[in-house]
């Protein structure tokens, strides 16, 4: 068993939940945004995660050794409609596209991102903790 191997995998977690962080805030801090430069209001993204293999020197096969981040895609669910007749962006019936981004959905995300990233640091501190009494002993 390589002792490193939960390092490597709550490293991978650790950087693949940042980036999940970063795009839930662009989410949020775009959750008004009604033109973009695209055209039509700010698209929902989301993050995609997918096992991390590492190739290591003298292994006949890569173990799974973590995850990394697949891709970042948009939302394909309809923008919110709302009726805004004197809005100078409203379509001729009256109505306003605004982003498909919901504030409870974002939060309850950036949460479970946050507690992921906690668990994994917590994770790294405790392999860290042990390699470090395996040391000790190790000196006795």
């Amino acid at each position: 068993m390589d002792v490193l191997n939960p390092l490597y995998t709550a490293g991978s977690a650790l950087t693949a939940e940042r980036l999940r962080m970063d795009v839930i805030s662009s989410n949020l801090a775009n959750l008004e945004t009604t033109s973009t430069p695209q055209g039509g209001p700010y698209r929902r993204e989301m993050v995609i995660f997918r096992p991390r293999t590492l190739s290591a020197p003298g292994r006949l096969a890569a173990p799974t050794t973590g995850v990394e981040v697949a891709a970042i895609v948009q939302d394909p669910s309809p923008p919110r409609r709302v009726h805004e007749p004197n809005n100078p962006l409203a379509d001729r019936n009256g109505f306003v596209a605004y982003p498909n981004v919901d504030l409870a959905t974002e939060m309850v995300d950036l949460m479970a991102a946050s507690r992921a990233y906690e668990a994994n640091a917590s994770v790294i501190q405790t392999t860290k903790d042990i390699v470090q009494r395996t040391l000790d002993l190790g000196r006795v």
